[in-house]
């Protein structure tokens, strides 16, 4: 037993093993580490109390102008969506998906972005990829008025296939109690509003990769009259922040000298689609009629159904249709709300009734 042990012993130690040699390299990790401080310093502000590298994030709690300060998190991801920015090399549009969509996920709830951390994995890391997709993050994040406080980036070899990686991302706001938006108050008689999406956003997509690549042959090159550009730049359309739209709805619905709250619920078109978000905002009791038609709808929807024949209900289930964020007001604050929105649509009312939500043709 001795001498076998001496034996195999020898044999493994001929030479030092590094974690380079298990697939993990350091020193790339420290360039793309080098290639994205800058990035995540460009969103810095007077309550970033740490710098890039620490082992935690600081950001002050301090809300001096809130009675009652209620943070509010969420954590989400891009999906298949990341196939596109593979096929086509563009990196730099994935990452302000990621933090777009975590920002409305939480102003659904009345909440402004505080800070933001991302979590970057692969098998093999490529500082410049790693890099770009931070630096589309970086700025979606300042315009958002955003902290990029950390995040991790993680070199796992074997565990992804070659140039091809993982995202998500993580968001804390903040909203005083008194202006949260819950949708407890709505009720029978309100109106149901629709902001355009700029494309899928980021839900769908495989299905909408399905249907362009294996049933209609399509290439992420492929230029296609109907949308006016390419399958791939169509697919990686980036998804919007509403933040620069609502936010000031959410100060003017603040305002106590308001008689009738502009905004009772919101709710984020994304996976699930009308179906299934919607219902996530309404009390007992009440229904939402959807009216198919009432806004347009962008050509790649069409397009996408006829691909693959799929049921209205299928594509109101899995698709945002081209409405991005849905809003429910009273009847009587209508006029003012839609005054303060560039572009929206009257596409749905409130009434009684125990079905969630109806599409009607």
């Amino acid at each position: 037993m001795i001498s076998l042990w001496k034996t195999y012993h020898s044999k493994t130690m001929t030479r030092s093993i590094s974690y380079a040699d298990a697939g993990v390299s350091i020193d790339n990790a420290n360039r793309a580490v080098a290639k994205i401080r800058e990035y995540a310093r460009s969103t810095f502000n007077e309550r970033t109390l740490t710098e890039i590298g620490s082992f935690g994030g600081m950001f002050s709690g301090a809300f001096p102008d809130m009675a009652e300060p209620i943070l509010v998190a969420s954590a989400d991801g891009v999906g298949t969506k990341l196939k596109l920015a593979f096929e086509t090399g563009i990196h730099n549009t994935v990452g302000a998906d990621l933090v777009n969509h975590c920002v409305n996920d939480i102003l659904v709830q009345g909440a402004r972005p505080l800070f933001f951390l991302d979590y970057f994995a692969t098998g093999k890391l490529e500082p410049d990829v790693t890099a770009s997709v931070v630096e589309g993050m970086a700025r979606a994040c300042r315009e958002n008025g955003c902290v990029l406080l950390g995040g991790e980036t993680a070199e796992m070899p074997d565990f992804y296939p070659p140039g091809e990686y993982d995202l998500a991302g993580f968001i804390v706001g903040v909203v005083d109690k008194k202006n949260v938006i819950d949708g407890k108050r709505i009720e029978p008689g309100d109106v149901v509003l629709g902001l355009p999406s700029n494309g899928l956003q980021t839900n769908g997509y495989s299905l909408a990769r399905k249907l362009f690549f294996e049933i209609g042959n399509y290439k992420v090159d492929t230029f296609v009259d109907e949308l006016g550009t390419t399958v791939g730049e169509a697919l990686l359309a980036t998804h919007q922040s509403f933040l620069p739209k609502i936010g000031p709805l959410l100060e003017a619905g603040a305002d106590k000298s308001v008689r009738a709250p502009l905004i009772k619920g919101l709710a984020h078109i994304t996976g699930g689609g009308f179906l299934e978000n919607i219902p996530r905002i309404l009390p007992a009791g009440v229904s939402v009629e959807i009216n198919h038609g009432s806004w347009p709808e962008p050509p790649i929807f069409g397009l996408m159904q006829s691909l693959g024949n799929v049921s209205d209900q299928e594509m109101y289930r899995t698709f945002n249709m081209g409405i991005g964020m849905i809003i429910v007001c009273p009847r009587s604050s209508k006029a003012q709300v839609e005054n303060r929105l560039a572009e929206c649509y009257e596409i749905g009312n409130v009434i009684s009734g125990n079905e969630p939500v109806r599409i009607l043709n």
